[in-house]
């Protein structure tokens, strides 16, 4: 298995996942500081009302962090 790049920190991982606030591929620890963040449950609650509508490629409700 290759390594990736996080979109966030730079940093090389074997795991990305999709960030809630936008479309960066972030690493396991950029993961758990977007838990974190204060807005955290605001986002995951917009991309999950977007699914729910049908809009699987929701771009997220922030810019950055």
């Amino acid at each position: 298995m290759r390594k990736q790049k996080c979109d966030r920190c730079g940093e090389r991982t074997l795991s990305l996942t999709m960030s809630y606030f936008n479309t960066e591929m972030i690493c396991p620890e950029c993961d758990k500081k977007e838990k974190e963040h204060p807005e955290f449950e605001e986002a995951r609650k917009k991309e999950e009302e977007a699914v729910k509508q049908g809009n699987y490629n929701f771009e997220g409700g922030r810019d950055s962090l």
